[in-house]
């Protein structure tokens, strides 16, 4: 007989065949048998046992399921309380302001300023080239 990996779960079709097999084995009056691991008292043992830790797995899997939920939701109040914090700060003191900074927001004088582009493409032989490629802002001042 093959080693047992006991760290993985048994399929729910194979646990549910091992229940009809033990309930058809309890309409087996005359069963009698030497091997203790294998006798009725030592079946019922396990069954029971087995029901007992299922649904003690289950209570907890609920318990588990309704306090991830209250962190998740504690989390969401705490994230839009700072997002609250952040907008009166925003208000109070400018979007510019070093206290503004101190809460993790970007100065309006850190952001770079995006450089429009004009290119110029020109076709030859099947192939784009670019021939010209202009800042607009300088362009736009040059005029």
């Amino acid at each position: 007989m093959s080693t047992q990996d006991t760290t993985r779960r048994l399929r729910p079709q194979l646990i549910s065949e091992d229940v009809i097999s033990w309930h058809g084995l309890q309409t087996i009056s005359t069963y009698d048998t030497n091997r203790a691991d294998a006798s009725v008292a030592n079946l019922q043992q396990a069954y029971q046992a087995m029901l007992t830790q299922q649904q003690a797995e289950t209570e907890k899997l609920t318990l588990y399921r309704a306090a991830a939920d209250a962190a998740r939701l504690a989390e969401w109040e705490f994230h839009n309380a700072v997002l609250a914090m952040k907008e009166v700060v925003r208000g109070q003191y400018g979007s510019n302001s070093d206290q503004a900074q101190a809460v993790g927001l970007k100065k309006k004088s850190e952001y770079k300023r995006r450089l429009l582009t004009l290119c110029i493409f020109r076709e030859f032989s099947g192939k784009l080239f670019v021939l010209f490629l202009f800042d607009l802002k300088c362009l736009l001042q040059a005029l």
